[in-house]
């Protein structure tokens, strides 16, 4: 098990199948940014590191979308699960390390 910080980015390219991109983030540089875009309102999530940028916005940079809400939901509660996560393992580590 690699225990330093890397960022893995991968992508996969077949005749006549649509092309792949998978980027993982190992990193505790990791930088995260929300915002509208001024010119083009449309919000914009971006995870980026020294390695990669990943930048989500709506269903073809247009208008948002009952399906772009969706979309927000989920991220907005898979990072919730995330951040309690986290913090219940770092708790837990503290506890078996001052054990």
């Amino acid at each position: 098990m690699n225990d330093q910080p890397y960022t893995y980015v991968t992508m996969s390219l077949r005749p006549d199948s649509t092309p792949h991109v998978g980027v993982s983030f190992y990193i505790s540089g990791l930088r995260v940014n929300a915002g509208t875009l001024v010119g083009n309102p449309r919000p914009y999530l971006e995870f980026s590191s020294r390695e990669a940028n990943v930048h989500i916005s709506t269903t073809g940079a247009g208008p948002v979308t009952d399906a772009d809400l969706s979309t927000a939901r989920e991220i907005f509660n898979a990072a919730a699960r995330y951040l309690a996560d986290c913090e219940r393992l770092h708790t837990d580590q503290a506890t078996d390390a001052a054990a």
